[in-house]
């Protein structure tokens, strides 16, 4: 994982047509910990959030063979329920809840420690990718991760 670049997951554990679960560890060190918050390093609601979002697009680009690049588009409802320190080990969870009309609609889940971290339903919008160099370079990183 490094979160100054959001790449928030490190590989893809497990997939199917609906689920994706993927596996980060949260890094000793990061810029991102120094204000959040000094002396007490916790890893931002926000990224949670990114991470979640980050393992529902990789599955829909899974989905759709690359085709459509997936975007955020909306987080309906989000539920903090632990903090993630530095070294933290992630299990990354998206189940796909609805896929139609270039939206699909993801639930996630955050677990570390076999306890749950953080839950969202969230919308991604799927759009062509806006040239074959940027496909070439996620669909580099999907083999990176190990999804293809």
């Amino acid at each position: 994982m490094k979160l100054e670049y959001f790449s928030m997951l490190d590989r893809i554990a497990t997939r199917d047509a609906e689920t994706l679960v993927a596996e980060a560890t949260l890094p000793d060190a990061s810029p991102v910990f120094e204000g959040h918050f000094p002396g007490f390093p916790l890893l931002p609601g926000v990224l949670m959030i990114e991470c979640m979002a980050q393992a529902g697009g990789w599955l829909m680009l899974a989905r759709q063979d690359f085709a459509r690049m997936p975007l955020l588009a909306k987080v309906g409802t989000a539920k903090l329920r632990g903090m993630l320190r530095p070294g933290a080990r992630l299990s990354i969870s998206a189940r796909l809840t609805h896929d139609g009309s270039g939206y699909a609609v993801m639930a996630g889940r955050i677990d570390s420690d076999g306890q749950m971290a953080a839950e969202a339903e969230y919308t991604l919008r799927t759009l062509p990718f806006p040239d074959a160099a940027l496909e070439a370079l996620v669909r580099a990183r999907g083999v990176e991760l190990g999804l293809v």
